[in-house]
């Protein structure tokens, strides 16, 4: 068994944004932190969210930003406000990291992409001797010590307080798998959010339209109205527009079936005009001709199709306007952006401590909340990564030494 010759002050459990804020926010204030991953690196699935341009944050004013966290407003509402968009844009300059506001409100580094941010960020941690231990699986608690797997073999740790920053199960090879989970007690079941849904495609759509992008559409369901894009898989649909209805979705189908979805291929489009050209007599020209007129692209004009050899009766205009997706399951946790469930907050304390262990403190993504995209999720895991630090700092600097 390894021991290491100087116990940490603060051990922070998990080496992606929450864990390794905490971790900045501690050692700041001079504790001795130790940060430990299952992954033989950090961070990954910030390095890969990078990928496509690092959406950090968002410039919406903060009560519409705060709404957007649904359920979950009131207990993330405090951490937000103390670290709001504004303040992390100014961490991450102070990383040499300038940001700017896309045309959608989204924040972004000038970089667009996370990896000259984290070596900064890396770089600043090592200054403030922080130690990162890779390749420790967190296997629980042992006679009151934090018990790990290692290469070296079994670790034990007796911090003067800890902060779990385990993540949510989504995207599990980058290391976030939730087999913490089964670790502590209150956890609601990790479940797929920002994901897409299954749709029971014809062969022939299937092999013509996969992979497919959906511009300029709005999707409809419970009363709300998205637009954006998406994509047709194999297997369904996804892209921002499904995310953004995904929670609603995947509840509904959870409560006893499949869920309909509604398309309009043409929103900008009036009804009545649509109408117009689509819904009178088209003589001898073909239907895909006949739609063309309302300047679908193949995969519109497929998709109408598919609705029509199965089943659909209504005009052809009300076929445009709202076409039915029957989704029959949200795509799996492998293939979701985020996850939903975690930790309940009955289980920790205003402070995001464990209310069954005291001086461990929780926060990120494991805790039982979900948002869409749009930077509203690496916000909530910078805030709360924040205050946990910063209480895990207190908690440890009122413990007696030894």
């Amino acid at each position: 068994m390894s021991e290491p010759q100087k116990q940490p002050m603060v051990a922070v459990l998990g080496a992606g944004p929450a864990g390794l804020m905490a971790a900045e926010i501690a050692a700041q204030g001079g504790a001795e932190v130790t940060v430990l991953d299952r992954m033989p690196s950090p961070a990954r699935k910030l390095l890969i969210a990078g990928r496509g341009g690092l959406n950090l944050t968002h410039s919406e004013p903060l009560p519409a930003f705060l709404a957007r966290y649904g359920t979950a407003e009131a207990r993330l509402a405090p951490f937000i406000k103390a670290f709001p968009p504004a303040a992390l844009a100014a961490w991450a300059e102070a990383l040499g990291q300038p940001t700017f506001v896309g045309s959608s409100g989204r924040v972004f580094p000038r970089a667009m992409k996370a990896s000259p941010l984290l070596r900064a960020w890396l770089a600043r941690l090592g200054g403030l001797s922080v130690t990162l231990r890779l390749r420790h699986r967190w296997l629980g608690w042992e006679d009151g010590a934090l018990a790990f797997e290692s290469p070296e073999g079994p670790v034990r740790l007796r911090p003067a307080a800890a902060v779990l920053a385990l993540g949510g199960a989504s995207w599990p090879r980058l290391g976030s798998d939730g087999a913490w989970a089964g670790l502590l007690d209150g956890v609601a079941p990790l479940r797929p959010a920002n994901c897409g849904f299954r749709i029971a495609w014809s062969d022939h759509l299937r092999a013509r339209f996969a992979g497919t992008p959906l511009k300029r559409i709005a999707l409809s369901f419970g009363g709300r109205t998205v637009r954006g894009e998406a994509v047709l898989t194999a297997a369904g649909i996804e892209g921002g527009a499904v995310y953004a209805l995904s929670g609603a979705l995947r509840e509904e189908i959870a409560a006893g079936g499949p869920a309909t979805l509604s398309l309009d291929l043409r929103p900008d489009m009036n009804p009545a005009a649509l109408a117009a050209r689509l819904d009178g007599p088209r003589g001898g020209m073909s239907l895909a001709n006949h739609l063309r007129r309302a300047g679908l692209p193949p995969v519109a004009t497929g998709l109408v199709q598919e609705a029509l050899h199965a089943g659909a009766t209504a005009p052809l205009s009300r076929l445009v306007k709202a076409l039915p997706l029957v989704l029959t399951a949200p795509m799996g946790l492998d293939r979701a952006i985020s996850s939903a469930g975690g930790l309940g907050w009955d289980e920790v304390d205003e402070r995001l401590m464990l209310r069954r262990r005291p001086g461990v403190f929780a926060c990120g993504e494991m805790l039982d909340w979900e948002a869409p995209t749009g930077g509203y999720l690496l916000q909530a895991c910078f805030s709360t990564g924040l205050a946990a630090g910063r209480a895990a700092l207190d908690w440890a600097r009122g413990q007696p030494a030894g």
